[in-house]
C-alpha cells in the first residue's frame, strides 16, 4: 500500500468513526481530528489528492476538506 492509500484508508477510517454522528458534527469531527493528529507533511499529501478529486476518499472526508488548515508551503 502506497503511503497516499494509506492517508485515504486512514481519513476514511476516520469518517468511519463519525458515520453514527448527525452529518455536520461528522463532518467537523473528521476535521478536527486530521487537525490535532496529522502533521503538515500529511496534510499536504491529503490536499495534493484532494485537490486531484479525492479518488476514494469519503464524501464526508472531502466536506471535512473545507475546514482542515491547510500547511503553509515552507513547512516540513
Amino acid at each position: 500500500m502506497s503511503t497516499k492509500q494509506k492517508l485515504v484508508y486512514m481519513a476514511n477510517q476516520i469518517a468511519t468513526f463519525f458515520d453514527s454522528k448527525p452529518h455536520e458534527e461528522g463532518v467537523a469531527g473528521i476535521a478536527e481530528h486530521i487537525n490535532k493528529f496529522w502533521d503538515p507533511r500529511m496534510r499536504r499529501q491529503f490536499f495534493e489528492m484532494l485537490d486531484a478529486g479525492g479518488d476514494g476518499m469519503k464524501p464526508t472526508v472531502i466536506e471535512a476538506g473545507a475546514t482542515i488548515r491547510r500547511p503553509r508551503q515552507d513547512a516540513a
